[in-house]
């Protein structure tokens, strides 16, 4: 029962991250576009500091649910007398998620800090700038997280 609620704070954690940069890269974005300037990047500034809150959650949360979940199968394999081998999915999945995590860290320690410097100095250009290179961040981040989730349904050819 341990197992099965973990694995579901690992998926939700993951729907959290995957569907928040799916809502803000092609629904948020595109309908901003059409305010001022200084409006657009006031509004991003504050959606993307909640949004990306909620990614530090969920990545703390995705990261403890899976590093638990593969130390107990580890554990038990073990336990039972074989030799632990990491499936192949399961290596891409936390290969490509820890990658994901250091690019958010960028993206949020980083490039949002230059977003939060620009609006409080008024400074859309800027700020404008730095929105389009988290744009670009976002959009790696979403096909590595599409990525992963295709390995980890479908698998890969051997």
């Amino acid at each position: 029962m341990l197992y099965v609620t973990l694995k579901a704070l690992h998926l939700l954690a993951v729907i959290v991250w995957i569907g928040g940069m799916v809502f803000a890269h092609f629904f948020l974005r595109p309908a901003v576009g059409a305010l001022e300037p200084a409006v657009r990047v006031r509004l991003m500034h504050a959606v993307l500091g909640r949004f990306f809150g909620a990614v530090l959650a969920a990545i703390a949360v995705a990261l403890a649910t899976g590093l638990w979940m593969i130390g107990r199968v580890a554990k038990q394999v073990v336990q039972a007398g074989g030799h632990f081998n990491m499936p192949l999915e399961w290596t891409i999945m936390a290969t490509l998620g820890i990658v994901m995590m250091l690019i958010f860290g960028h993206i949020r320690f980083g490039l949002y800090k230059r977003l939060s410097r620009a609006t409080q100095a008024l400074d859309w250009p800027a700020g404008a700038a730095a929105l389009g290179q988290i744009r670009s961040w976002v959009l790696v981040n979403l096909a590595l997280g599409v990525l992963i989730v295709l390995v980890t349904l479908i698998g890969v050819p051997r």
